[in-house]
């Protein structure tokens, strides 16, 4: 795991828990408020994915070279 996704991921799930948090003063059922939490993580988990992952240098990243004719 790289740093950059895991800094990216704490950020999110902090946020995640100031929503929850909000949502649980606002007097929204717990059960919403887990489902929301269920959907907002698996975003970030995906979020945090497709930033970090063209930094990897794999085949279409900077290390691969100039293309090939």
């Amino acid at each position: 795991m790289s740093s950059s996704f895991g800094v990216y991921l704490v950020g999110f799930i902090i946020l995640v828990i100031g929503l929850a948090l909000g949502a649980h003063l606002a007097g929204v059922p717990s059960m919403w408020i887990a489902v929301g939490v269920i959907c907002l993580i698996g975003i970030g988990i995906l979020s945090a994915v497709k930033k970090t992952q063209g930094r990897a240098g794999g085949p279409s990243g900077p290390a691969s070279g100039p293309p090939r004719v």
